[in-house]
């Protein structure tokens, strides 16, 4: 069975991608046929990459990647992340890819080239898999979608969640504000601050009022908040719904008139 899928560069057609399974391998640079070596070969045509770029490996629901170059490091950016990546040096050898849709990166004279590997193939634990008796685990994080921070939240992560640069700089209190007024008419910089800061607590980036030292004031809290809901997937595409203040669809309208209701 195929378990990973490489997009070559321009390529968007499903006919043009290329299916590997588990034990595949797909040598890319440009000229890889032109050499010795194995596998499968992806041609990258432009000056600035080396004939053998690359090779990538499937494995089972993983993939790794192999920087040839012993000059250049490349980067796998994840397209879903707000930012995050990992980075192969040179010569680094069998480096797994952690991201089930992926972006290769290639310096090349000056521009930077790239393309799309996609593992969407998961194992799961079954409804059958056996769990110990004993009391229950306590929940990671703990956020009621129905409540008013967590409209705040997605709010803030709003940007990240509609792709934008991952360096773009994230919304003022005043500018959530705004955002808000169609679900929360009496939102106000204040009351979104106010939000912001108990966010802060609740997900224990920042010790209670009560629990804090007097000291210099912490900066970066929000860049912290988003940081963490993204990572751990605390906040979805989906959840943009409940900063709707009219859906078409039926379906859509009755959820967000629900989540709306509960924001109130």
């Amino acid at each position: 069975m195929h378990s990973i899928v490489v997009v070559p560069p321009g390529r968007t057609r499903p006919g043009d991608h290329l299916s590997l399974a588990s034990g595949d391998r797909l040598v890319f640079g440009r000229d890889p046929a032109g050499t010795e070596a194995s596998g499968r070969h992806l041609v990258i045509a432009h000056e600035g990459v080396s004939r053998i770029a690359g090779e990538i490996s499937a494995q089972g629901t993983f993939w790794t990647l192999s920087n040839l170059n012993r000059r250049q490091t490349y980067v796998v950016e994840n397209p879903e992340g707000a930012g995050e990546h990992i980075k192969v040096a040179p010569g680094r050898l069998e480096a797994p890819v952690p991201f089930e849709f992926a972006r290769i990166v290639l310096p090349a004279a000056g521009e930077l080239l790239g393309f799309d590997v996609w593992a969407p193939q998961h194992d799961y634990l079954g409804e059958e898999s056996w769990v110990p008796d004993g009391a229950t685990t306590v929940a990671a994080f703990s956020l009621d979608r129905t409540k008013r921070y967590f409209a705040v939240l997605v709010a803030l992560c709003e940007p990240r969640l509609r792709d934008a640069p991952p360096h773009t700089a994230l919304p003022t209190a005043e500018e959530l504000a705004e955002r808000l007024r169609p679900v929360w008419p009496a939102a106000s910089r204040s009351a979104v601050q106010w939000n912001i800061n108990y966010l802060a607590v609740k997900l224990r980036l920042k010790p209670a009022p009560e629990e804090a030292e007097s000291g210099p004031r912490r900066n970066g809290t929000k860049e912290a908040l988003v940081s963490l809901a993204l990572r751990f997937d605390l906040v979805h595409e989906d959840d943009l719904i409940v900063l709707a203040s009219s859906v078409s669809a039926a379906s859509a309208a009755s959820t967000a008139a629900s989540a709306i209701g509960a924001l109130r």
